[in-house]
């Protein structure tokens, strides 16, 4: 027995980390696809449930918002209040939570309305993350699909050797593989339509909300002893 054989260290095979990826990516990227279904079903949910809940918390602004400093500036307080609680929306209950709170003085309604703002953005803005992220990563996610095909394609051209039979499979597959980027494109499109529409929508609550929220204030700053007429109206009530 040779004493050298012993000493000389086992080296580990070379290309082991490559071959495991080759192996991955030889499945091809049929699996992408279902996940892009997913995601298209997914995004498409959303879209829908967020339309529901938009349109069913959207307030009539130019029915409201008018009337309602028209009423605050004639010192009808009851009559506001009755305003903002048959108007529907979530500009109505920011009016309609100060209103309930004017004996508490204007600092403490003004931290209601803007702990109220903050909680209705919330609720408008619910589930927008999943529409930006589809709009953001789907195509990168199609472009993944496809790659993996053409590598897997080109492996069968390999197998195959260089004949026309070889070369209408990679065709074949590469053709494919340019489903994933398709599909990839067909999430990514609405999602990103549907993301703009909704933030755009958001913003304008921000806005109408801070018109109501500015009537409010400026009511009370104008009114220094609005608190004793309202406890008044409460009594009488």
């Amino acid at each position: 027995m040779d004493p050298t054989a012993a000493a000389t260290p086992v080296l580990p095979q070379s290309g082991t980390m490559a071959e495991a990826l080759k192996g991955f990516t030889l499945i091809g990227g049929d699996w992408v696809l279902w996940i892009l279904v997913f995601a298209s079903v997914l995004s498409v949910t959303v879209m829908i449930e967020r339309l529901i809940y938009f349109w069913r918390n959207r307030t009539p602004v130019e029915r409201f918002i008018e009337p309602f400093a028209e009423r605050l500036n004639r010192g009808d307080i009851k009559g506001a209040a009755a305003l903002a609680d048959v108007t529907k929306g979530a500009e109505a209950r920011i009016a309609k939570v100060a209103l309930a709170n004017f004996d508490e003085g204007e600092q403490a309604v003004e931290q209601m309305m803007a702990s109220r703002k903050v909680t209705e953005r919330l609720r408008f803005e619910r589930y927008l993350m999943i529409l930006g992220t589809m709009g953001n990563n789907a195509p990168f996610f199609g472009l993944f699909g496809t790659v993996l095909g053409i590598i897997k394609a080109f492996h069968e051209l390999g197998q195959a050797g260089n004949n026309a039979a070889g070369a209408t499979t990679v065709m074949s597959g590469i053709s494919e593989a340019l489903v994933a980027t398709a599909m990839g494109l067909l999430v990514a499109i609405p999602a990103v339509i549907a993301y703009n529409y909704f933030i755009k929508k958001v913003k304008e609550f921000a806005a109408h909300a801070e018109t109501v929220e500015r009537i409010i204030l400026a009511y009370l700053r104008a009114s220094p002893h609005v608190e004793s007429r309202v406890r008044a109206l409460r009594e009488n009530a």
